[in-house]
């Protein structure tokens, strides 16, 4: 280390770096450091900082006087968490909980909660909170102490399906008035707390509303940083100076089953990444008890020591913290590190924690973050897992998976918190609240109203919105008359006919990744403007042309670049805002189908538990619409994923006028009638005339079946039925053409938009019968068909884009003989002619499967299939597709 001849002069140099910092601001302090180390030959400073808290003990923020009854009030939280967990599993062995993240992150949130979380009640609204999941017990408890939640219900955490449970974790759908946000699938809580603090950048510069002082708080564990989209998204939140975006990093240097760095420092690493991406760092690691040591001569041999040793090694010596003669050889464990704690008793030695579980410490490093601005913060808070478990678990490995304490372990609880008990009540577990005339019940109503009430809280009014009939779309509904268009540009048309209703227009948020220009919306660029914070800073070089890039602080359109996870991250933001806004937004996220649901499924899936609305377009939708690409772009499964999300409705229209239905309908049900559903809605590339909406089919498209056109041949050989969706549907029309007029075969042609609607209704109406209810409901398909075909005998051919499994969805329904034609298999380059050879999806394989079925029934001689195969040169040595 360098020695320090001139100490008076280094005191000159950093009183002047504080006065720059005091007047200046610590982005012109930033700036001189860059400057030095430029001047140096370097090209920045640091991403890491030495192994220190950020803040200096004489420039942290004072907690206030009450905080020895906020310890009190810890207590109570700290206790009912861990005995909710061990009661459960008393009662029922393994149901699960976890006590350990809450033990070694209770300071954290019991600081928030006291002196930071804004409420409902607040200014300008409650915060968003992304709790980590699984500290749930910890937020249970904090809500009983408060009188919000009963003993009953405590008793009863995880086991809800009496109905006066606790969920396992963070579900808004299953608590809707709780909580705000699922967060324990490791991963989306970061990313989606960042574009929740973009969104509300967004609505505030649109003039939606206020932010103010309002924060969005993501709590994750340094263990979730592994998960790619922890950090995937940090880049934008300090590219767009979200300050109002605060991550708080639980680092306990553990993950489910062992150290997270066992050969490194966690936390100088995730310094080193959100410092790098512009982030305000702030680290805790380390208790008021250090700052006497750190502030002696050895201090900086000290500092050089910490740094230096792995997380696997700091969690043994941990895990030993009561022993203090263990912590004098292990970790004080030099000659200059002795020196230091000269004349410090082993007790003394074991009051040196770590900075997470001292409040004064983690409150002056909430204070700094709330108050900066122009930059995202995180504060990097070094904990223990287990943290007060003492035996049962603390900084063990196996601390994850404690759900039991023993009483030894319950009598090392009581005293590390001071928790109001007797010995004798210690087994028994009872959950404990503070008197209601007590300073501890006093001080929990006096901060919470200071803060605008009582959280986590999920609050919402039903705020309708006044849609448009479906005859406001009539342009559409009439066909494209000779012109040849793609659902897609149909889509665009539907699209700006809603952008031209007062009512909703600004309610309106597109949102694309970096395809706009493919799904022909490029026209919303000039119309809308892309949203950006900073405005159009630059002149783009298509400035003179019609469809510019043109961006704007107040632009409505949401262009995410190449980023399905973000931009549906934006999705999710926008259709939650009726909820965390009160403002209810209409989303409309057009994205290529195949880089859907496969690759943010995680995501979908927490839109349906989020309550979420909106419009979800999956473009260039199907395994053969897509000419001239390839394996990783066709699309041929994603509607059947959508059948696995329960809120999801998904419909492959065929016509543009069957996706303004659909919309409109959409419309309607989420916007004016309140319920919590979101929309699934395909749309193709591929041209075609588009023909004027048949009377009477409305109903139809929305509950997933219409008859498009009856058959006209009289007196046919036989009859079948040709069923098909997208853009497989020419081939269906073309197919009943060729059986009419070559084969005398009647086809009665059906649309059948939603399979997957149609489906549900079919599994509802087979629970209700094996339930017993008064009257037997039939199934909408079987019943529509069964109007045409009483006897259900006339076979059905069901062929659309999507693998097999897609149209088999109605077999059990249909009450008739089905077969189905698909597209299973990996997609692959072609011209969609081919392609739809390769996956025998064209019209004659059409007609082939009808002439089949028919032989099959005996109503066809089998003369005909043989000579049909030969007359439509079906080649029988064909490769299988599916193998292909």
């Amino acid at each position: 280390m360098f020695q320090d001849l001139d100490p008076e002069e280094t005191r000159e140099w950093l009183e002047a770096f504080a006065a720059v910092i005091k007047n200046e601001g610590e982005e012109k302090a930033e700036f001189l450091i860059d400057i030095l180390q430029r001047h140096l030959g370097g090209t920045s400073h640091q991403l890491s900082t030495p192994y220190i808290n950020t803040i200096p003990a004489e420039r942290g923020a004072k907690m206030p006087e009450n905080s020895a009854i906020a310890r009190n009030v810890a207590a109570y939280v700290r206790w009912n968490a861990m005995a909710m967990v061990a009661k459960a599993n008393k009662k029922i062995d393994g149901i699960g909980g976890h006590i350990a993240s809450f033990s070694s992150s209770g300071t954290i949130y019991g600081v928030g909660f006291d002196y930071f979380f804004r409420g409902p009640n607040a200014e300008n609204g409650a915060d968003l909170i992304f709790y980590q999941g699984h500290i749930s017990p910890g937020i249970y408890a904090r809500a009983y102490v408060e009188g919000r939640l009963s003993d009953k219900q405590l008793e009863n955490f995880r086991q809800e399906t009496g109905g006066e449970g606790l969920s396992s974790y963070p579900h808004p759908r299953l608590m809707p008035n709780f909580w705000q946000f699922p967060t324990v699938s490791m991963g989306l809580g970061p990313i989606m707390a960042i574009y929740q603090a973009r969104f509300m950048k967004y609505m505030e510069n649109r003039g939606f509303l206020k932010i103010g002082e309002r924060k969005v708080w993501a709590f994750l564990g340094d263990g979730e940083t592994d998960e790619p989209e922890t950090l995937g998204a940090i880049g934008i939140a300090a590219r767009e100076n979200l300050d109002n975006l605060i991550f708080v990093l639980n680092c306990n240097l553990q993950r489910l089953d062992g150290p997270v760095r066992s050969a490194g420092k966690i936390v100088q690493e995730m310094e080193g990444h959100f410092r790098g991406a512009g982030w305000n760092v702030i680290k805790v690691l380390w208790s008021t008890e250090w700052d006497e040591l750190f502030a002696k001569d050895g201090g900086p041999d000290l500092m050089k020591h910490l740094e230096a040793i792995v997380d696997g090694d700091f969690q043994r010596i941990n895990a030993n913290y009561k022993d203090g003669l263990y912590i004098r050889e292990h970790l004080f464990n030099t000659p200059e590190l002795r020196k230091l704690i000269e004349g410090w008793s082993d007790e003394k030695l074991s009051k040196l924690s770590r900075g997470g579980h001292d409040p004064r410490k983690v409150y002056a490093a909430m204070h700094e973050a709330v108050n900066h601005k122009n930059r995202p913060t995180i504060i990097l808070v070094q904990t223990v897992k287990g943290h007060g478990m003492g035996e049962a678990g603390e900084a063990a490995n196996d601390t994850h998976s404690q759900k039991k304490m023993n009483k030894e372990s319950l009598l090392a609880f009581r005293n590390r918190f001071n928790v109001p008990l007797k010995d004798e009540e210690l087994e028994a577990l009872p959950f404990i609240k503070p008197e209601p005339d007590s300073p501890e019940a006093r001080f929990i109503e006096e901060t919470r109203s200071a803060l605008g009430g009582s959280i986590p809280v999920r609050q919402f009014r039903q705020n309708p919105l006044e849609v448009p009939e479906l005859s406001d779309f009539q342009a559409v509904l009439d066909g494209s008359g000779d012109r040849e268009i793609s659902t897609t540009m149909g889509f665009v048309r539907i699209l700006n006919i809603l952008l031209s209703k007062k009512t909703i227009a600004d309610r309106i948020v597109p949102i694309v990744p970096d395809e706009a220009r493919t799904f022909g919306m490029e026209g919303l660029f000039k119309k809308l403007g892309i949203y950006n914070p900073k405005g159009q800073v630059y002149t783009p070089v298509d400035k003179g042309s019609l469809m510019w890039y043109r961006e704007d602080t107040k632009g409505q359109l949401l262009q995410e670049g190449i980023n399905e996870a973000g931009g549906f991250s934006s999705w999710l933001a926008a259709g939650t805002s009726y909820a965390n806004h009160d403002i209810p937004m209409i989303p409309f996220f057009a994205y290529y189908s195949m880089f859907g649901f496969q690759r943010i499924g995680d995501l979908a899936w927490a839109a349906g538990d989020l309550l979420a609305k909106g419009f979800l377009i999956g473009a260039t939708a199907g395994r053969t619409t897509l000419n001239g690409e390839g394996l990783q772009h066709q699309d041929g499964h994603h509607l059947l994923t959508a059948a696995t999300l329960p809120s999801c409705l998904a419909y492959d229209p065929s016509f543009v006028y069957e996706m303004a239905v659909v919309i409109q309908d959409g419309l309607k049900r989420m916007y004016k009638d309140g319920e919590a559903v979101f929309y699934y809605i395909t749309a193709m590339n591929e041209n075609f005339v588009q023909p004027a909406m048949p009377e009477g089919v409305e109903e139809g498209i929305r509950r997933g079946i219409y008859r498009f056109r009856a058959s006209d041949v009289k007196k046919p050989k036989a009859k079948v039925h040709l069923l098909g969706s997208g853009s497989i549907f020419i081939e269906v029309r073309e197919a009943a053409r060729i059986l009419e007029e070559d084969y005398g075969v009647a086809a009665d042609i059906w649309s059948v938009p939603g399979i997957v609607q149609l489906y549900r209704d079919g599994m509802d109406c087979t629970r209700e019968d094996t339930l017993g209810s008064p009257g037997k409901r039939v199934p909408y398909v079987q019943q529509v068909m069964a109007e045409v075909d009483a006897g259900n005998e006339e076979p059905a051919i069901i062929s659309t884009d999507y693998v097999k499994a897609y149209g088999n969805l109605l077999a059990p329904y249909l009450k008739r003989p089905l077969f189905t034609l698909g597209t299973d298999g990996y997609g692959r380059s072609d011209s969609r002619d081919a392609l739809r050879e390769h996956f025998e999806v064209n019209r004659k394989y059409i007609v082939i499967s009808a002439l089949r079925a028919l032989v099959e029934q005996e109503r066809l001689d089998a003369t005909v299939l043989r000579d049909a195969r030969k007359k439509l040169g079906i080649n029988k040595a064909k490769k299988n597709p599916r193998l292909a």
